[in-house]
């Protein structure tokens, strides 16, 4: 079978490449077995394919932290040949063998099954991303957020994660400020997704002035991390919250506790990778019922196996938008 695999030479380098793989590399403990039909492609997938973030540490490994497909063989009741699941988190591609082949065998407990109402591309042009943001906005709403509230705001709202967040939060009803740096090249894209307002990432980069600023969000769904979230902190509103995804801006956030003294501002980490089974079948059906299906062709970027490695290089240099998704 064809396989996007990272490996490490003799000298110690990580390298990526595309090839024939022998199906005996599958052999990893895994009780489904799974034909690829889709995969999608992402930021830490960037990572891994360019040796970056230390999230692979055993070679070979195929890549990939997202498939969908169709049940071949399984030795677990609860999935039969012919079922159309799909795969999201669990170490995926770093741990454990990836979905950038054109088989996946992995545990049954690793699996969703494909909820009512998505198409296995659906799901993947979703994937990761889409099923985060809905963590991230379920998490809010269970701290209070609601549309009346007021405005969302959603930083690195034109990748993955932003775009999936902001057409969301709009399905929802809920008035939503997207931050982007690249304006002119994005703008557009974002407000046919339903951002109603924009906002250049040079107005939260700046530092911090005072610990509380003016209270413009209702919430916030934060995909940077690093000091726009601490910047962002200060503009929340009494008692509200910030679901926090990313950390593509740093890991170090130098926040005030005078947020949450006096505004009563909670952060929420939202982990989408160990998420209970219960939680994610949940999330899932939510996301297929609301989610507006209609805009996700705007956000997708077809690619071929082929196209991975180049197009991992232009994720990491923030040159596209919206979601790769691989077709096999």
């Amino acid at each position: 079978m064809k396989a996007v695999i990272v490996d490490k030479n003799e000298a110690g380098e990580i390298t990526s490449s595309l090839r024939d793989a022998d199906e005996s590399i599958l052999d990893n403990g895994g009780d489904v077995l799974i034909e690829t039909a889709y995969a999608g492609l992402n930021y830490k997938d960037g990572l891994v394919l360019n040796g970056g973030g230390g999230l692979v540490r055993e070679f070979p490994r195929i890549a990939g932290i997202e498939m969908s497909g169709r049940v071949l063989s399984s030795a677990d009741s609860r999935y039969q040949p012919g079922d159309e699941v799909l795969v999201t988190g669990w170490r995926f591609g770093e741990t454990w063998h990836g979905g950038f082949a054109e088989k996946v065998n992995v545990k049954a407990d690793f699996l969703v099954k494909l909820p009512a109402g998505l198409s296995l591309k659906q799901a993947m042009v979703l994937g990761s991303p889409g099923i985060s943001a809905m963590f991230a906005l379920e998490s809010l709403e269970h701290m209070g957020l609601s549309p009346e509230k007021g405005t969302v705001l959603v930083t690195g709202a034109a990748g993955g994660v932003g775009s999936c967040a902001v057409a969301l939060l709009n399905a929802c009803g809920y008035e939503v400020a997207a931050v982007t740096g690249r304006i002119e090249t994005s703008g557009a894209f974002l407000q046919n997704l339903g951002a109603t307002q924009l906002v250049p990432r040079e107005e939260l980069a700046e530092a911090i002035a005072r610990p509380l600023e003016s209270e413009r969000w209702a919430g916030c769904i934060d995909n940077v991390g690093g000091e726009m979230l601490a910047r962002v902190i200060g503009q929340i509103a009494y008692g509200g919250s910030v679901a926090a995804i990313g950390n593509a801006g740093g890991l170090k956030v130098p926040a005030n506790v005078i947020p949450f003294l006096l505004r009563g501002v909670n952060i929420l980490g939202i982990d989408s990778v160990h998420q209970p089974y219960e939680r994610r079948v949940k999330c899932w059906q939510r996301l297929a019922e609301q989610f507006p299906l209609e805009k996700l062709e705007a956000i997708c970027q077809d690619a071929t196996l082929e196209e991975i490695i180049p197009l991992s290089e232009q994720i990491l240099r923030g040159q596209v938008q919206g979601r790769v998704v691989v077709s096999f």
